[in-house]
């Protein structure tokens, strides 16, 4: 049985994350469905599969009969920046026990913005990031639910609701710049694609772009060792 601190405090954690999973679930659920792919998959998928973006993605692959080697590629391009975050929380979650296979798998953008910060003084840590998790992905597939719902009973078009991916990844991005003080590693990332998009036009630029980035944050966070400094986040 969870100690009800640790419940309410996750709970109230999650709730600014609430409000922007629910709404890209159902932005999920839409897409998915009104390409003619089944719910039940849609569901299975949110709970399952919990990528984010790479959900979005995953609906032109489908479409497409992608090959295997083809998802495998796009799968890494999207999220590639998990690599960085598993490195950020190697000291947060080693001792978490049975709650590790989640959380790890459970593991998104948002979820680590706050989790970055740590577990509230007094609260048991693994129960804490377990339930901050569960709650997170939650949110997901219930707005998947509502999307898959909202798409049997309204017969409209609904072209563009994958931007509101994007338009979440502009939030995060906002808010890491606005709370940390050194720069971070997101900085970094938006500096390499740009340079990369300049120098090697738009149909060639995703995979320098990644090697460049992924060059970035591990020189950064190698100084920021070296010299006894705060962690690179996001």
């Amino acid at each position: 049985m969870h100690n009800h601190n640790e419940v309410r405090t996750a709970f109230i954690k999650s709730l600014p994350v609430m409000a922007g999973y629910i709404t890209l679930g159902i932005g999920f659920g839409l897409v998915y469905t009104s390409s003619g792919l089944s719910p039940l998959a849609a569901v299975l998928f949110s709970v399952i599969v919990f990528a984010g973006s790479m959900q979005y993605v995953a609906v032109n692959l489908i479409l497409a009969s992608a090959s295997p080697l083809y998802v495998v590629f796009m799968t890494i391009a999207v999220n590639l920046r998990h690599v960085f975050y598993s490195i950020s929380m190697l000291d947060k979650y080693r001792d978490t026990g049975k709650y590790k296979p989640y959380l790890e798998f459970a593991l998104t953008d948002e979820t680590f913005s706050i989790v970055c910060d740590g577990a509230p003084e007094g609260l048991d840590a693994p129960v804490y990031y377990f339930l901050l998790s569960l709650f997170n992905q939650s949110y997901w597939v219930l707005g998947t639910i509502l999307g898959i719902c909202f798409q049997k009973l309204v017969d409209i078009p609904f072209y563009g609701v994958e931007f509101s991916m994007t338009a979440l990844f502009v939030v995060t991005f906002t808010d890491q710049i606005l709370k940390h003080k050194s720069i971070p590693a997101s900085v970094l990332g938006l500096v390499a694609t740009l340079v990369c998009l300049l120098v090697f036009g738009p149909g060639s630029f995703l995979i320098p772009s990644l090697a460049a980035i992924s060059v970035a944050v591990v020189t950064t966070v190698a100084v920021k060792e070296r010299k006894g400094g705060p962690d690179v986040r996001n």
